[in-house]
This record gives structure tokens, sequence and C-alpha cells, in this order.
């Protein structure tokens, strides 16, 4: 079932507006359609449109058993990050985005290895007999290995698609999935370059209410895709 997209909830959450016309970037100008009082508005219809588009290849993704990971950091979607992450069983990014968290996957293994470790030991309590102050600095210690990656605990592999709000905000992290060959899907502003982007979703990255909109689309064609069955694997025959 395609999931539709609503352009006038669009409208309503302030998608339309991008930035001042003399901050845009010509390679948007498709996805434009005109400039009121001096900021670039967009063509919602091509925005519902690459939306569709893109909620379908999520969907289709997730219900090849594909892992997509969330990167959502600025202050309008943080909270909504976690909060889908945590409620479709996503692995997330809301804190910032470390460098090497695709290039050099295995560093990063190792510190959500520690982490777990560590959240392992506490709960059987090997570290009762601690000082107060040396579970103080433990504890501390969790919680800073958890802000930064216990959104990303689950992943055992670099993933197969990264969902970004505000390429532009998350350059770092679209660089990285380009080189390691991971499918972006993005939120792209009139001010960036959606070059690299193979789901652009052209938007105000700003508006908190539209990127809400669009982020809780994007947790049902998850849900959608998790709840499609897999396909079978061909039985193996022998060669005679």
């Amino acid at each position: 079932m395609t999931i539709k997209v609503s352009a006038e909830e669009l409208l309503k959450g302030g998608a339309h507006f991008g930035h001042q016309a003399k901050r845009w970037n010509p390679k948007m100008d498709e996805y434009l359609y005109g400039i009121e009082d001096g900021v670039h508005v967009f063509d919602l219809i091509k925005t519902k449109l690459l939306i569709e588009e893109a909620l379908e290849f999520l969907k289709e993704e997730v219900s090849k058993g594909k892992v997509v990971l969330l990167l959502g950091t600025k202050k309008q979607v943080k909270e909504k990050i976690i909060e889908i992450g945590k409620e479709i069983d996503c692995p997330y990014i809301s804190e910032r985005w470390l460098g090497g968290t695709f290039s050099n996957f295995e560093q990063i293994g190792k510190s959500i290895k520690k982490l777990s470790e560590m959240k392992e030991k506490k709960e059987q309590g090997e570290y009762k007999d601690f000082t107060k102050k040396e579970r103080l600095l433990i504890q501390r210690e969790i919680d800073r290995l958890e802000r930064f990656f216990g959104g990303i605990s689950t992943l055992k592999k670099v993933p197969d698609v990264i969902f970004v709000v505000d390429i532009h905000k998350e350059n770092s992290a679209i660089r990285e999935a380009v080189r390691s060959k991971v499918t972006i899907v993005g939120i792209v502003d009139s001010n960036s370059d959606p070059t690299d982007i193979d789901y652009p979703i052209p938007m105000n990255d700003d508006a908190s209410k539209a990127l809400i909109y669009v982020l809780d689309l994007v947790k049902e064609a998850i849900l959608e895709g998790k709840k499609s069955p897999k396909p079978e694997k061909p039985e193996k025959t022998d060669k005679k």
C-alpha cells in the first residue's frame, strides 16, 4: 500500500519556504516554484511526489531486511528521532555525527561493545564494591557512551540506507555515506547541493511541524516494511 502524503499538511507546516533567494544553491532550481518576499518557495507538488517515492523506497528496503539509519541532530527533531528509533527499533543518531561511523565502523563497534559490556557489568552488580567516586565516574562514562552510541548499539555493520534531516548540516555524514556506498534519503533545503542524494526531499529543513510530519511518515514506511513478508531464499539444488 502506497503511503499518501498531504500537500496541505506540508503547506500548513511551512515546508514550502526555503532560504533567502540570495543564499540559494542553483542546483535546487528544478524543485523551486518561485520567490516570495525575497525567499525561495518550493514546488510542493514535486515535494509531495518525491516524499512518496522516498517512502516507497524505504518500505521496500526494510521489507528486504535492509537496515535504515535515522540521522537528525538539530534541535527541532532530536527528540522525535529518539522517539521513533526506540518505538520501532530502528538505529538512530540524534546527538552529533561522529566521524568514522561508516568509514571506520570497526572502531565505532569497539565503543558500542564497551557500552554494552559496562551496562551488563552494572546490571550484574560488578561495580557494587567500587568506591562512590569510582561508581560515579563509571556512570558518567556509561551516560556519555549512551548519548553518542546508544542509538546505534544494535548496528552490526554499516547500514544500507541513511535518512538525513538537513543534508547541509550533516555534510560529513553525506561524504562518508557516498564513500561507503550507503544509499541516501535526505531533506534538502534551497541552500543545499542535492547532487549526492539518491532520494532528495526538497523542503524547509527548519520548519518543526513539517519535519515532524515527514518523520512520522518515515516511521510509517519503516513499520510497513517490517510487516511485509521477507522474500524467501531460493532452495539449493544439487547440480548434476
